[in-house]
């Protein structure tokens, strides 16, 4: 994911998500510069049409909805923030690629968990990757879940 990418992911994020859990520009320029080698995108015919945003972090941590990405020094986890894929290309497997290769990304640093809060009706997807929900969360865990709207729920798989 470059920079010049943002427009079509900011276009895509507002074709898959409700209004309110769509991340402005300067949000998404601000995790880029944070962990720019943790996020990439997946074309159709040279179009942004999927994006995956991650970051090195630690299990149990939740960024809450519109917060910022902060790089654990004690990473033990590749935490995925968002990962969307555009209704046209729904089917296409491109999410299952994006999730294949940061969790390859993960493994190439060490981190042995990957972890993420899954919104809308994305649990079966999940699963389907080996994501399995947490319940056992801190206070601090909950309110970052609260964040989001609708049902939210945290989930971690190995990245094995």
């Amino acid at each position: 994911m470059l920079a010049d990418d943002l427009p079509a992911i900011l276009a895509v994020q507002r074709q898959c998500y409700l209004p309110e859990m769509n991340e402005d520009g300067a949000t998404w320029c601000g995790r880029l510069a944070a962990a720019p080698d943790f996020a990439w995108v997946g074309e159709r015919d040279g179009s942004v049409c999927a994006y995956l945003a991650t970051y090195p972090s630690q299990q149990g941590k939740i960024t809450p909805l519109g917060g910022d990405f902060i790089v654990a020094e004690a990473a033990d986890c590749l935490y995925f923030h968002d990962l969307a894929v555009a209704p046209a290309a729904a089917g296409s497997g491109l999410g299952a690629q994006l999730v294949g290769h940061a969790l390859a990304a993960a493994r190439q640093q060490g981190l042995a968990q990957a972890a993420l809060v899954c919104v809308q009706q994305a649990f079966a997807f999940w699963q389907r990757n080996g994501f399995v929900e947490q319940t056992a969360l801190t206070a601090a865990g909950q309110a970052a879940l609260a964040t989001y709207p609708g049902p939210a729920r945290y989930m971690l798989r190995s990245t094995a």
